[in-house]
């Protein structure tokens, strides 16, 4: 399975997303993440507080979306409807593999709040909900990788 986080600037929200999924160490899971707006940045000073507060060793520089990047997934999520959208209009093809992080999750079509130049406070709770998403995402692939096995 192969992961692939989108946000706009890819400084905040997929790499958090990213770094907390590939910590788990999910055997045959790849993880990748790009902004569609991305240039070349590190990752934010803030999120990177909060990802080494919780333990997480993450190392990032921001990425732009490619083509070969939508190819190369076996699943797409973005942090907002728009990002979904966009990708929409512009990759038509990847449809059924282009989902936002909570429509994946939870059904809902809500977004994920951009923490970009808010508090160290804003950081942790993007980082509290990216990871209740993440373990959500977990356990429902955990539960379809089952069904196929039965």
């Amino acid at each position: 399975m192969k992961i692939f986080f989108v946000c706009t600037g890819n400084t905040c929200r997929s790499p958090m997303a990213e770094a907390i999924l590939t910590a788990k160490e999910l055997p045959g899971v790849e993880v990748r993440s790009a902004g569609i707006f991305a240039g070349e940045a590190p990752l934010s000073a803030n999120a990177q507080t909060v990802l080494d507060g919780a333990g997480i060793s993450f190392e990032h520089t921001s990425k732009q979306l490619l083509p070969n990047d939508m190819e190369w997934a076996t699943l797409i999520l973005t942090m907002t409807n728009s990002h979904k959208q966009l990708l929409l209009q512009h990759y038509p093809a990847f449809a059924g593999k282009l989902y936002t992080l909570k429509e994946f999750a939870s059904g809902t079509a809500s977004d994920v709040s951009d923490p970009y130049g808010g508090s160290l406070f804003t950081y942790q709770q993007t980082f509290n909900e990216l990871k209740a998403l993440i373990d959500r995402v977990v356990e429902k692939l955990t539960e379809e990788e089952a069904a196929e096995k039965n």
